[in-house]
C-alpha cells in the first residue's frame, strides 16, 4: 500500500509538471489551430479525468490527486514561459496564477471523480463518460461565440470542429456500448451548458 501511495504521489507531481511544461511548449511550437489545444481549459480538465480513470476507484485519491496535478501544472506552465521566452518568474505567484490554481482544485475534484465514475455502472457511469465530452463541447461554444470578434484570430471554426470531434471521440473510446455512448452524448449537452454558464459567471477565465 505504501508503494502504491508513492507511485500515486510521483505520478501526480511528474504528471502535473509535464502537463504545464509541455502545454506551454505545445502552444509555442505547434501551428494554429492545433496550438489552441495547449491553450485549452478542456485539455487540462481531461488530463484530470484521465488521472481519475487511471486510479480506477475510490473517492479521495482520484479527486485529491487530480486537484494536485492541476495545481502543480500552473507554476510549471509559467516556469516554461520563463525558460522558453524569458518571462518574469514572479508571475508564478501572481494573483492570476493563484486564481488558476483555485480553478485547478475545483476541476481536479470534479473531473478526477468523473474519471472513476466512468468505470462504474448506472447513471454515474453515464455522467462520468459525458464529462470530458461536455468540457470540449463547452469550449467549442466559446470558440463559436468568438468567431466574429476581431480581437481573436480568424479561423475559430476550425477550433469548434476540433473540440466537437474530440468530445465525440472520447465518448466513443470510453463508452462500452452504443447505448452508453448515445446517453453520454445526450447528457454532455446540458453539462456543457452548465460549464459555459460557470465560465461566464467567473468572468471568462
Amino acid at each position: 500500500m505504501r508503494s502504491d501511495h508513492r507511485t500515486l504521489a510521483l505520478t501526480v507531481v511528474v504528471g502535473g509538471f509535464l502537463l504545464g511544461f509541455v502545454d506551454f511548449v505545445w502552444i509555442k511550437s505547434v501551428p494554429y489551430p492545433f496550438a489552441e489545444l495547449g491553450n485549452s481549459t478542456a485539455t487540462w480538465a481531461v488530463a484530470a479525468f484521465a488521472f481519475g480513470y487511471w486510479v480506477r476507484s475510490g473517492r479521495v485519491r482520484p479527486a485529491l490527486g487530480a486537484a494536485v496535478l492541476l495545481v502543480v501544472a500552473v507554476p510549471s506552465y509559467y516556469l516554461a514561459a520563463t525558460l522558453v521566452q524569458g518571462d518574469d518568474l514572479s508571475v508564478v505567484w501572481a494573483p492570476t496564477s493563484l486564481v488558476w490554481m483555485v480553478f485547478g482544485v475545483l476541476a481536479g475534484v470534479v473531473f478526477g471523480t468523473g474519471g472513476t465514475w466512468a468505470r462504474e455502472k448506472g447513471w454515474r457511469q453515464v455522467v462520468g463518460i459525458a464529462l470530458p465530452a461536455a468540457v470540449f463541447f463547452e469550449e467549442a461554444a466559446r470558440f463559436a461565440r468568438r468567431a466574429n470578434d476581431p480581437n481573436y484570430p480568424s479561423g475559430s471554426g476550425w477550433n469548434v470542429a476540433i473540440d466537437v470531434a474530440l468530445g465525440v471521440l472520447v465518448v466513443v473510446l470510453i463508452g462500452r456500448t452504443s447505448r452508453q455512448r448515445a446517453l453520454a452524448l445526450a447528457v454532455a449537452l446540458p453539462l456543457a451548458m452548465t460549464i459555459f454558464i460557470g465560465f461566464a459567471v467567473a468572468g471568462g477565465y
